[in-house]
């Protein structure tokens, strides 16, 4: 496989819960966009978008993923507004198989409702925040991906085994060109 496995979905969708066993599952390293940003600033990405901002975030992400899609397969695991960035929509879907977790907003509040590490959910209505971030990234995450997971009811292992399943089947097809584009 070339370029690899690529999960995008929102915050709480199980990107790097599944991304882990998709990789073990592969034999392939797995990649967390967000540990790697973090290893290299030395702090959270909490404390960062705090005092650098989201825009120096998102700056630093785009370089990170285009990275990331350029070195050898692995299963990368990115963060919830990486397909914010153009270039990163772009580079996901030429340079790897992109598959969007996704989950609604109502399920994502019940995972994450314990969860302080996450910065766009620190706000009195998280579930309101979630179908925000839904509305503006679900099109986004669709459009940059090659296939659409729901992550609702299965379990890590059955959402692995649909992965692999799409990944075989897709290593037998050609490529699907993006949503207009």
């Amino acid at each position: 496989m070339t370029g690899g496995a690529y999960l995008i979905g929102l915050p709480g969708t199980g990107k790097t819960t599944v991304g882990r066993q998709l990789a073990r599952r592969l034999q392939l390293p797995f990649v967390d966009a967000d540990q790697v940003i973090e290893a290299r600033t030395g702090c959270t990405i909490r404390e960062f978008f705090v005092r650098e901002g989201e825009a120096a975030f998102r700056d630093l992400e785009e370089a990170v993923i285009d990275e990331l899609t350029q070195g050898p397969p692995c299963v990368l695991s990115t963060g919830g507004g990486a397909v914010l960035r153009p270039a990163n929509r772009r580079h996901l879907r030429e340079r790897g198989r992109v598959f969007y977790l996704r989950s609604s907003p109502e399920e994502l509040a019940r995972r994450l409702r314990h969860d302080r590490t996450r910065p766009l959910l620190q706000v009195a209505d998280p579930v309101q925040r979630l179908r925000e971030l839904y509305a503006q990234r679900d099109p986004l995450y669709r459009e940059t991906a090659h296939y659409t997971i729901e992550t609702g009811r299965p379990s890590v292992a059955t959402l692995v085994n649909m992965i692999v399943m799409q990944l075989e089947l897709g290593a037998a097809a050609p490529p699907v060109p993006a949503a207009g584009g």
